[in-house]
C-alpha cells in the first residue's frame, strides 16, 4: 500500500513544510504603482464583505477610501440580480452600468463584478470570481471531494467514500467530475461523477494504481497515470474510459498530464528530477521543456487555457517549494511565489494572470489565489473548513 501511495503521489511536495507561517496564504508585496484604486461598496453586508473581498484578492487592484481612480457600487435588485455602477474618480463621473444574473445574489454580485474587472483594469484582463472550485476538503476526517465557488460559498461535499480521495478534476463543462480514491477496492481506481443526478461509477479500474485523470478541453478525452503494465505511463481513453491507448513507453516514473488548451500535446513530469515534458497527444517522443537551471524539481503542471505559452507547476527552491511558470516562447520559466511556507499543486485562473494553489505550513493547508506578476498571494479557504488541497478551477 505504502508503494501505491507513493505513485499516486509522486512530484507531489508530500513532505512537511520546514517553515512555519502564522497566516499561511497571505503574501503582501509592494505594487501600488501598477494597481488600479478603487472604492468599492455593495447595498447589504453580505454582498459587500464578498465585493471587498473579490476586489482584495485580485493583484491589479487596490481597495482603499480616499483617490481611487473608479467607484464601483454593487446594489441587489431582486434575489438574482446585482446592478454594478461605476464612475470615475472622487467626481462621480459616470462610466458604466451594468445588471448581471445568477442562480442567486452572490452569484449575480460575481457575475457583475467579472463585469467591473473587464471594465476598468486597462490591461485587457477578463474576470475570473465566478470560477467554480472542486478540491479534498478533511471537514470528516476523511479526504473527500468537495465543491465551491471561488470565495468557498456554497461549499458541497461531493463524495462520502470514508476513504482516500485524490486529484478531483472538472469537465469542461462542469457536469462532471473525476477523481481517484480506494473506495471499493482498497486500490486506487479512477471514479466519474454526474453531478445532475450524484451518479458516480468506476471509470478506471485496472489492476494496479489508476490515477491524475484529467479531461481535454473540448472534454472528449481523458489523460491518466496506469501502473497496470509495470512503470507508470501515460494513458488517453475516451470521455466515458473507453479506448484506453498507452501513449508514453519508458521505465521512467511519470505523472500529473495535462492537456494543452487546444487539446493537440500534453504535458507532464518524468523522472528523473522529476522535470517537465511535453509530447503530442497521439504519443510519440517527448520533448523536456524544464532543465536544472530552473530547478531539479518541477512537477505538476497546469497549462493555461487562456495562454498556451504559459505552464505554471511546483518547483523545489531554497529547500521548500513554489510556484514556478514556464514561458514556452521566451523559454524562460522563474518562481512566481514569495511566501515562507509552501506553495504547490498550481491551477490557472481565467485571466491567465492569476491561479489558486495549495499553501501548506507544518500544521495545515489552505486555498489560496497568487497574482503572477507581483507575487501577491491571498487565502481564501476560511480557517474554519480546517484543511484543503488539489483545488481545480472550473471557469464560467
Amino acid at each position: 500500500m505504502q508503494k501505491i501511495l507513493r505513485v499516486i503521489l509522486l512530484f507531489s511536495a508530500i513532505t512537511a513544510a520546514a517553515f512555519a507561517q502564522r497566516d499561511i496564504g497571505y503574501v503582501d508585496v509592494v505594487a501600488e504603482k501598477n494597481t488600479v484604486p478603487v472604492r468599492v461598496s455593495a447595498n447589504s453586508p453580505e454582498l459587500n464583505q464578498l465585493a471587498l473581498q473579490a476586489f482584495g484578492a485580485h493583484g491589479r487592484y487596490r481597495v482603499t477610501g480616499s483617490g481611487y481612480a473608479y467607484d464601483i457600487k454593487f446594489t441587489q435588485m431582486t434575489p438574482t440580480q446585482v446592478r454594478v455602477d461605476i464612475t470615475k474618480g472622487t467626481a462621480g463621473t459616470p462610466f458604466a452600468s451594468e445588471v448581471a444574473t445568477g442562480v442567486n445574489a452572490r452569484q449575480a454580485l460575481l457575475r457583475a463584478a467579472d463585469a467591473a474587472v473587464v471594465k476598468t483594469n486597462g490591461l485587457g484582463l477578463k474576470g475570473f470570481f465566478t470560477a467554480q472550485l472542486a478540491f479534498i476538503g478533511e471537514r470528516t476526517g476523511k479526504k473527500e471531494v468537495y465543491t465551491a465557488d471561488l470565495f468557498f460559498g456554497g461549499a458541497k461535499q461531493i463524495t462520502k467514500d470514508n476513504a482516500l480521495a485524490l486529484m478531483p478534476r472538472w469537465s469542461p463543462d462542469g457536469s462532471r467530475l473525476v477523481y481517484t480514491s480506494f473506495y471499493k477496492s482498497g486500490f486506487p481506481d479512477i471514479y466519474q461523477i454526474d453531478l445532475s443526478t450524484y451518479q458516480r461509477n468506476t471509470l478506471i479500474g485496472f489492476k494496479g494504481t489508476n490515477s491524475s485523470a484529467r479531461y481535454s478541453p473540448n472534454g472528449q478525452q481523458i489523460a491518466m497515470v496506469l501502473t497496470g503494465e509495470g512503470t507508470p505511463e501515460i494513458y488517453v481513453s475516451t470521455a466515458q474510459g473507453r479506448q484506453v491507448s498507452r501513449k508514453t513507453r519508458s521505465d521512467a516514473v511519470k505523472a500529473s498530464p495535462c492537456f494543452s488548451p487546444d487539446g493537440s500535446r500534453i504535458v507532464f513530469a518524468m523522472d528523473p528530477g522529476p522535470q517537465l515534458y511535453v509530447m503530442s497527444a497521439a504519443g510519440g517522443s517527448p520533448s523536456r521543456i524544464t532543465s536544472g537551471s530552473i530547478s531539479g524539481f518541477c512537477a505538476e503542471p497546469d497549462w493555461s487555457r487562456t495562454d498556451p505559452n504559459k505552464i505554471a507547476f511546483t518547483m523545489k527552491i531554497n529547500g521548500g517549494y513554489q510556484i514556478g511558470v514556464l514561458d514556452l516562447a521566451k523559454r524562460t520559466g522563474e518562481s512566481v511565489s514569495k511566501a515562507a511556507f509552501d506553495g504547490i499543486e498550481p491551477c490557472w485562473l481565467g485571466d491567465g494572470r492569476h491561479l489558486v494553489y495549495t499553501a501548506r505550513d507544518r500544521s495545515t493547508s489552505v486555498i489560496c489565489i497568487l497574482d503572477t506578476v507581483t507575487g501577491r498571494s491571498v487565502r481564501v479557504s476560511p480557517l474554519s473548513f480546517g484543511s484543503v488541497k488539489q483545488a481545480n478551477v472550473l471557469l464560467q
